[in-house]
């Protein structure tokens, strides 16, 4: 039974394009605006008439953005492994730190603004049973959000693809392929929790004899008692992405660890899901990612119940979400598939969606 004073339901009122495919998005200090982390760099995109500037570039694709507002400062990271810091008012680059040497999967910054978090990690065999091998880095690293100093680096076994930190600014959470997910203390670096959930990997019977999958999203719920993690569950051909439609809480506090809840099988589909939001009012969150089979790519999912509330379509991949402040609207990107050329050029594939929220 839903718990929400209201059962919310989306109406899209606009879809403007741009010019490569969104791995991430930020709101603006001003609600007409967004940042978007894109292949080609990243962009401010007015969300009224779509019209859009590139800021600056990766070396490889942006796949997050996030907004220092103290500051006026841009923080992105990107697949060459490289956070760079964006000073708004001056409109240049003004700090790039070497994080990784390979992909920032994921980041995250802390509610007080004092920290961000990075994930990183190859996922290579590392024996005849094609078991992860061991990091060659650390696959978690805390950095001071003002100054870009490394705090702290952390052990994980790679490929690390999802990041969190949770409200009070005490905990961050991270999460990889085989389902492992690792919760430290931010300042101490100390292990608070870890636990498996197999609920998301796959190990390829068909075609590929590797593992496949793993956790793509993590978000702390507002109580902060539990953790949300999303991704698809198992398949028989990793190539086939057509593991259900995801997303499992835990009660991480508790010892052990303790599964709450996770997607109804009546109320899911197929497909990988890449995001997750949580409403302003803290009564309902969304999932969001891909569609392989059923009805939906994104829903939006009763905080207490778990009930499948409200399902759209987007007819496009969705990679980041968020809903405004007021939780009037929600907000979505992605990527369509990318067009073949004409004359010598590419069309976009980059989509940003908003969507009215109103109550069914």
């Amino acid at each position: 039974m839903s718990t929400a004073q209201t059962k919310p339901k989306t109406k899209r009122i606009a879809r403007h394009s741009l010019p490569t495919g969104i791995l991430g998005v930020e709101p603006a200090d001003d609600p007409n605006y967004v940042f978007a982390a894109c292949v080609d760099g990243v962009y401010r995109t007015n969300v009224e008439t779509g019209d859009s500037k590139k800021l600056y570039t990766h070396d490889s694709y942006a796949s997050n953005v996030l907004l220092h507002r103290e500051s006026k400062t841009l923080i992105s990271s990107g697949y060459d492994g490289h956070i760079k810091w964006f000073d708004l008012q001056k409109q240049t680059v003004i700090r790039d730190v070497a994080a990784h040497s390979f992909w920032s999967w994921d980041m995250a910054i802390s509610p007080d603004g004092t920290k961000i978090a990075s994930v990183t990690g190859q996922y290579l065999a590392g024996g005849e049973r094609y078991e992860p091998r061991e990091q060659s880095e650390p696959c978690v690293k805390v950095f001071d959000a003002k100054t870009g100093d490394e705090l702290v680096a952390l052990p994980h076994v790679p490929s690390v693809q999802a990041v969190a930190i949770s409200r009070d600014s005490r905990f961050v959470a991270a999460a990889n392929i085989m389902g492992e997910i690792r919760i430290w203390n931010i300042d101490s670096g100390d292990l608070e929790s870890k636990w498996m959930t197999p609920d998301f990997t796959s190990w390829g019977i068909i075609k590929s004899h590797c593992y496949i999958g793993g956790i793509f999203a993590l978000e702390f719920t507002p109580d902060g008692e539990h953790l949300l993690a999303a991704g698809m569950g198992p398949m028989r051909d990793p190539m086939a992405g057509n593991g259900r439609q995801l997303w499992q809480r835990f009660a991480f506090l508790e010892e052990p660890v303790r599964k709450v809840d996770e997607t109804k099988k009546d109320q899911a589909g197929e497909g990988l899901m890449e995001t997750l939001a949580s409403s302003p009012s803290n009564e309902y969150f969304l999932m969001g990612g891909r569609l392989r089979g059923g009805k939906w790519n994104a829903a939006i999912f009763d905080a207490e119940s778990g009930d499948n509330l409200h399902s759209i379509d987007t007819q496009c991949r969705m990679t980041d979400a968020f809903f405004t402040s007021d939780g009037n609207r929600l907000v979505t990107v992605g990527c369509k598939r990318q067009p073949e050329p004409k004359n010598g050029k590419f069309g976009p594939w980059g989509t940003l969606e908003i969507h009215d929220i109103e109550s069914a």
